[in-house]
């Protein structure tokens, strides 16, 4: 039988209709959201309320999956090698995106290369928290006994190349002090061993300190962010009373692999930022320890490239090793 040209046009026309509602369609299917850490972990949590939000806003399922290994390496490259449909996202942060390429020999993923930004979720400022019968009650005093102290301060982190670990070895470096990182693995084993007295000192994240902060277990020093945190205003920061512009903060952001299309970036990103910006969900990430850092993919991008460059001078000054 003949093809008539109306025959013709249509068959492009319904290609292109067809194309057209899958777009329309997404996400067809649920969407993985990889998060390279441990459930409870605060990347974790922070990523939680947005998947969460994200599967009551959008018509499909956003499933967080902990592919936890690696220091988060594992999770990080399963994200960026995973097929760029927008069924696959990626939950980058601070050590996996800003610190790990300075640290890691020969890391199987770029932070900036291998990932499509999407939108930066949070920051969460760390805070020096001490004993309750540690002898030194505020950061300047802290920073005396570490000078005039000769075997020097043990402090403890969440693990080598941690937010924690190298929060503590900026501000080592910057005042030429004795500190000695005691890394454990993960907040809890090193909070557990600062609650049970057998170590002094922690630099910790809002989300993991803050509870035992209002209990009063721990005592709070100094916290890391340039301004007072809302959550705690007595205390001050870093920046004001020892070492003026100091700014260290953890941070999350969501990642889709490079080459996912833009109009699912777009997507995502709108939705996002509707999320962060909701008055309810933003009291409760601050209220958690976190503060919300909705923007578009081209900040959020940047401020990666920025991170990357920022963390390889300082890791460089202070040669900061993942050895013990």
């Amino acid at each position: 039988m003949p093809i008539t040209r109306r025959a013709a046009l249509s068959a492009p026309l319904a290609t292109l209709a067809a194309r057209a509602s899958a777009q329309e369609a997404y996400p067809a299917r649920p969407v993985r959201v990889i998060v390279p850490f441990p459930p409870g972990q605060a990347t974790d949590v922070f990523a939680r309320i947005v998947a969460e939000e994200l599967s009551r806003r959008v018509p499909g399922r956003f499933v967080v999956e902990n592919r936890a290994g690696g220091a988060g390496a594992i999770g990080m490259e399963a994200a960026a090698r995973a097929a760029p449909d927008g069924y696959t996202l990626g939950t980058g942060a601070f050590g996996t995106m800003g610190a790990a390429p300075s640290l890691v020999p020969n890391l199987s993923y770029d932070p900036v290369r291998d990932f499509a930004p999407i939108v930066q979720i949070m920051r969460s400022p760390l805070v020096i928290i001490a004993q309750p019968d540690f002898p030194a009650r505020t950061i300047s005093e802290f920073v005396a006994r570490a000078r005039e102290s000769g075997p020097g301060i043990d402090y403890a982190s969440g693990g080598p190349g941690s937010t924690q670990h190298l929060a503590g070895e900026a501000f080592r470096h910057r005042l030429g002090l004795r500190m000695n990182h005691i890394p454990y693995r993960g907040s809890g084993p090193a909070m557990a061993d600062l609650l049970g007295g057998r170590i002094p000192a922690m630099f910790d994240s809002f989300a993991s300190a803050l509870p035992h902060i209002r209990e009063g277990r721990v005592r709070a020093l100094a916290v890391t962010m340039p301004e007072r945190a809302p959550q705690m205003p007595d205390v001050p920061t870093v920046s004001e009373s020892v070492i003026p512009g100091f700014d260290v903060q953890g941070w999350a952001g969501l990642v889709a692999p490079a080459g996912t299309p833009e109009a699912v970036v777009r997507r995502l990103n709108a939705e996002a930022v509707q999320i962060l910006r909701d008055p309810a969900i933003a009291a409760r990430m601050v209220e958690m320890g976190g503060f919300p850092a909705p923007g578009t993919p081209e900040a959020f991008g940047g401020f990666i490239a920025a991170e990357v460059a920022k963390w390889r001078t300082v890791i460089r000054e202070a040669d900061i090793r993942l050895e013990g």
